[in-house]
């Protein structure tokens, strides 16, 4: 149930009755999606975590929160579909742009673009909110592809890591739309 309103103009306004339609699923809601318990970051390379809080695998696209609480990387890859960032905290960006991420920051990388993530040093954890659309395909220092990660890879990843942290491995179904 939300809060009762206050003096809000639109106090009187009645909820949609049966807003869902058949077979919808109800929305995810992630409170306290940028928490500081590190539990809820699985770690994604040995200085960036990433929490998950959406996970679509029809269209192999996932919503997370990348965490470094120091510098960090994320290994160099490359995009076959768009990605959409928020800068929350911290620091970040590309070593291949001139321009680096700052709390409040919004980036929309296009597809086919290749990069090398790095957390810069911060008074306060880089921590960014990311839409990722289809797989991450991981590149060598020349830019080659060295293989993928995908979806069913980020599952997995987090399965493993909320079993060993005492979450439970069952944790990431309810991320599932």
């Amino acid at each position: 149930m939300p809060e009762q309103p206050g003096d809000e103009f639109w106090k009187n306004l009645q909820p949609i009755k049966d807003s869902f339609k058949p077979d919808a699923l109800p929305e995810v809601y992630v409170p306290d999606a940028a928490t500081d318990d590190d539990r809820y970051y699985a770690p994604f390379t040995e200085t960036v975590g990433s929490r998950p809080l959406w996970i679509n695998v029809k269209d192999n696209t996932w919503s997370d929160i990348l965490c470094a609480r120091e510098a960090g990387l994320v290994n160099r890859h490359y995009h076959p579909h768009e990605v959409f960032a928020y800068t929350i905290s911290g620091t970040w960006g590309y070593l291949e742009r001139p321009w680096t991420a700052t709390a409040g920051d919004f980036v929309y990388e296009a597809p086919g673009e290749g990069h090398t993530l790095v957390a810069y040093e911060s008074e306060e954890p880089m921590k960014t909110l990311f839409i990722v659309k289809g797989p991450i395909i991981w590149l060598d220092e020349a830019g080659e592809p060295t293989g993928y990660f995908d979806v069913h890879d980020y599952i997995a990843m987090c399965r493993a890591h909320y079993e060993r942290v005492g979450l439970g491995a069952d944790y990431v179904d309810g991320l599932f739309r």
